[in-house]
């Protein structure tokens, strides 16, 4: 009996249990499928943006962290280097320095860099108690080096650093590690993991102010605020993206036609600009898919002109690297000719020695044999003398967007040099650039970057050939005019260039344009078959191409220039040496070909 006590009410409540829940479900229906669909959307909504940033999290980001390395004190000058930085996939990798002057007095600086016995130096001059946030810009081949510091009446102050050449995307962010990750939900990438691209971070506010410094990274990502960049330096993002640059602005400024003139819609998130694109952080923010977009641009990334080099050691089958041919006649030897002279000097060495002997004797034999060898080389070297000359040989080939509202032109180009004699060097601006090959045989051994670029000491080797491609975004008065006339169209040629071919569109109505001098005109002739015009498919003769051989050394260009042409723009064919800043130096020219598209000026009758 005592032991019946306790259970009657355990039973009871279990009876009372089991009966509610039996009515709860009769009450409660089953959800339909279309339901319990939208519950279960609606509930990885609330969770999704933490299982979304998770995931983008586990691919991640690697920062190279930079370490500063301040000089030992000398005298009154400080210097910090910025260490180890990301090498970008091109071009040159800025290596930032700070330097400062505590005395009273101003002071000459001159930094430098020694590398593999190739020196890249900027002079300074410090004012009282100034300090100066500058960069080097050393070539990319190049891992490491010293940094000196030399001022006079004061010892030389070193500094040896070694850089980080990641092998991936490489990406650099104007702006913080908080910014950056708040901006694209990309996290650090832990131990084992393999990253989607390595970052490289700087203070928008001392950024570069070159071109070089950023053209060779696959993206350039400003998180800063907008207010927080100067105007140069928005200057000088806008030229990276119009001469072939990803850049992506995290926070659009709030009248971007101020610093991107050129983009069409504002409110677009990626907007072609020039050869390259701008990119602008807008929708991705609420899908959760900035980083991956970011991870994409910078993937897919490409220089707009890729020179061809030597190939591999190993392989000197080859003349160019990846089977390309020179592009100068005068480089290559000219085989022919020479196999018919080691012909006819078989031919008289031997059958012709042989019959001197018997007619002369052995001892005329070993008088004509020399006499005859240093008669056939001084006639090669006769030969290369009246022939290629002590002259610079190059052919240049370039495409050229010309800004007419804003009197500038921006330009892609490549150029093939062959010198019999060294040319020692050549001055850029510093919204222009040089790039080398990736891996370059006896590069230039000096740059100087006090006012812009400088390339001293083997810019073109004896007899060596050599491919230099280019980018720059240069003030141009170049300018095509056209006005109505009462039998059609008269062109006139303001572009510095013979036009050999060309077109414009007026009106809605395409015309071509006849060869014609510079500063000469020509009547417009109406185009009957749009067809033909450029965007279609071309012939290999078509004047729209600068050739196949060319071409392969321009990744981006060319689809720019295949796009239809708007109202009241054109697209002409020059020749000449183009728009690149070393259109400058004195050359034979063997071929120019360059492709110019831009807006053209009316003029009112």
């Amino acid at each position: 009996m005592a032991s019946r006590v306790p259970r009657s009410p355990v039973l009871a409540m279990a009876l009372l249990w089991t009966a509610l829940a039996g009515a709860a479900e009769v009450a409660v229906p089953t959800p339909v499928p279309e339901a319990a669909a939208e519950v279960a959307v609606a509930a990885e909504a609330l969770t999704g943006s933490d299982t979304d940033t998770e995931k983008e999290r586990a691919g991640g980001y690697r920062e190279v962290v930079e370490t500063p390395e301040t000089f030992p004190e000398k005298g009154d000058l400080k210097a910090t280097l910025r260490s180890v930085t990301l090498v970008p996939q091109r071009g040159y990798t800025p290596i930032q320095v700070t330097v400062h002057n505590s005395s009273g007095q101003p002071r000459p600086v001159r930094l430098s860099i020694h590398a593999e016995g190739r020196i890249t130096e900027r002079s300074l001059q410090l004012g009282p108690r100034e300090r100066v946030v500058t960069y080097l810009l050393l070539p990319a081949d190049l891992q490491s080096g010293q940094l000196r510091m030399d001022s006079p009446g004061m010892p030389t102050a070193t500094e040896g650093f070694y850089l980080d050449s990641y092998q991936g995307a490489r990406v650099m962010v104007l702006g913080d590690v908080k910014s950056f990750e708040s901006a694209t939900r990309l996290g650090r990438t832990g131990d084992g993991q393999e990253p989607l691209l390595a970052t490289r971070f700087l203070d928008a506010r001392v950024a570069p102010r070159e071109l070089a410094a950023y053209v060779g990274y696959d993206a350039v990502l400003v998180t800063a605020p907008p207010e927080e960049v100067p105007d140069d330096v928005w200057a000088v993002l806008e030229s990276f993206a119009l001469s072939g640059g990803n850049l992506v602005l995290a926070h659009p400024p709030a009248n971007p036609r101020r610093h991107f003139p050129l983009i069409q819609d504002f409110g677009a998130e990626r907007s072609p600009y020039g050869f390259g694109q701008v990119r602008q952080f807008r929708d991705c923010h609420r899908f959760q898919t900035c980083g991956q977009k970011l991870v994409e641009d910078a993937s897919t990334a490409t220089s707009a002109v890729v020179p061809a080099g030597p190939p591999p050691r190993w392989d000197r089958s080859s003349l160019l690297r990846d089977g390309m041919l020179p592009l100068l006649a005068s480089a290559r030897a000219p085989v022919g000719r020479f196999m018919l002279l080691i012909f006819l000097f078989t031919l008289a060495v031997g059958p012709g020695g042989l019959m001197l002997a018997r007619r002369k004797g052995p001892l005329a034999v070993l008088v004509a044999v020399p006499t005859l060898a240093a008669v056939t080389c001084l006639s090669l070297v006769a030969w290369s003398v009246l022939v290629d000359g002590f002259r610079v040989h190059s052919a240049r080939y370039s495409f050229t967007l010309l800004d007419r509202e804003r009197s500038r032109a921006v330009t892609v180009g490549l150029t093939a040099w062959y010198a019999n004699l060294a040319e020692e060097g050549v001055t850029m601006p510093a919204s222009s650039v040089l790039l080398a090959t990736p891996e370059p045989e006896d590069p230039p051994r000096f740059l100087d970057w006090t006012q812009g670029m400088a390339l001293r000491d083997s810019f073109l080797p004896s007899r060596t050939y050599r491919e230099w491609g280019e980018v720059a975004v240069l003030p141009s008065r170049a300018r095509l005019t056209v006005r109505k006339a009462q039998d059609g169209l008269v062109v006139q040629n303001a572009l510095g260039a013979d036009v050999e071919a060309g077109i414009v569109r007026f009106q809605g109505r395409l015309w071509t344009v006849p060869a014609m001098a510079d500063g000469g005109e020509a009547s417009a002739v109406p185009l009957p078959d749009e067809t033909k015009a450029p965007g279609f498919e071309r012939e290999r003769d078509d004047p729209w191409t600068l050739g196949h051989q060319p071409e392969q050394r321009f990744p981006l260009a060319r689809g720019v220039f295949d796009d239809s042409l708007g109202d009241n723009t054109f697209l002409v064919r020059l020749g000449g040496r183009g728009f690149a800043p070393t259109a400058a130096v004195d050359v034979d020219l063997e071929a120019g070909v360059h492709l110019v598209r831009g807006g053209f000026e009316e003029v009112r009758p």
